[in-house]
């Protein structure tokens, strides 16, 4: 094990550690990133100081997990907007009367499952999102879990020369790949085979922005790597070959095992994670069974330089 990589998780240990929770009880579930969270009932709004504590737990912690939430989708929505401002999806369906909330689902007749590649979510707009929060409505008895990624500790454990290397490069992002006109997710052998969750083509998919590869989180200071196999397409000023051998090595680089958690899901559980710093998975485990999720995700307030 390296001295880098040592001390990444040292620090993220340290993060777990912390004890000036006063409102919440925080559980580590992994040593990368993750921590269930109880004492909370989301239905209702966070008191000031319970708030800070889940925010500080979010910050520390990358995902934090909420177990037997009862929330009616305009409680989801409220619990979302105390953290910033809803994004609307131009591309996944919404819920009825919710634009702001949109089904991940799966039917027991369906063969894939939405989100089956590592990716942080609406990367592709010129503000990345801040994070996202799902919730479980109907969910398998096993099968079916997210692994999470730390993108801090992917950077931290690079080599000097290739941060050195990362330093000031910006990523191509872009929706086109997976729902562009010729996108993976509205090609007819998809849309077969996954119908519970609707997907859309519009013209947004075209759109690319650049993000620095190497990101400093607004609130945390830290960094960590700001890449995703499905939404980072280029690197901003050299060919397709030299940023395809770079991306390549950064995308194997950043889901090492040893930089993941995974979440079991039940009935009711909500999670919570930062889209600046962690990349998550929908494993495809769980044949035929139904599968019922809502998602909103978090505007963030601070544009890339």
């Amino acid at each position: 094990m390296s001295r880098l990589y040592q001390q990444a998780v040292a620090r993220e240990r340290t993060n777990s550690a912390r004890s000036d929770y006063k409102r919440i009880e925080v559980h580590p579930i992994a040593g990368a990133l993750g921590a269930e969270i109880s004492g909370v009932d989301l239905s209702q709004p966070l008191d000031g100081q319970t708030f800070k504590e889940v925010h500080q737990a979010f910050l520390d912690h990358l995902v934090i997990f909420f177990r037997d939430q009862n929330l009616s989708p305009d409680q989801h929505k409220a619990f979302a907007r105390q953290f910033g401002e809803l994004h609307h999806n131009d591309f996944i369906h919404e819920i009825e009367d919710h634009p702001e909330i949109v089904r991940v689902a799966r039917a027991a007749t369906d063969q894939f499952v939405f989100g089956n590649d590592w990716h942080a979510d609406v990367t592709y707009t010129k503000v990345p999102s801040l994070g996202s929060v799902l919730y479980a409505l109907d969910v398998p008895d096993f099968g079916g879990d997210t692994l999470f990624s730390n993108l801090y500790t992917a950077y931290e454990t690079l080599s000097e020369t290739m941060k050195e290397t990362l330093s000031g490069l910006r990523g191509l992002h872009t929706a086109e790949a997976i729902f562009g006109k010729s996108g993976a997710y509205v090609q007819d052998n998809y849309k077969e085979g996954h119908k519970a969750t609707g997907v859309s083509h519009n013209e947004a998919s075209t759109e690319i922005y650049a993000h620095p590869i190497v990101r400093v989180h607004p609130e945390t200071n830290r960094k960590g790597l700001f890449v995703s196999s499905i939404f980072t397409v280029g690197i901003e000023g050299m060919s397709d070959d030299e940023s395809r051998a770079i991306l390549d090595f950064l995308f194997e680089h950043s889901v090492r095992p040893d930089f993941t958690s995974r979440f079991r899901w039940e009935k009711g559980s909500l999670a919570f994670w930062d889209n600046r710093c962690t990349l998550h998975y929908a494993l495809n485990d769980a044949a035929g069974v139904d599968r019922l999720l809502h998602r909103v995700t978090v505007l963030d307030g601070h544009v890339d330089g």
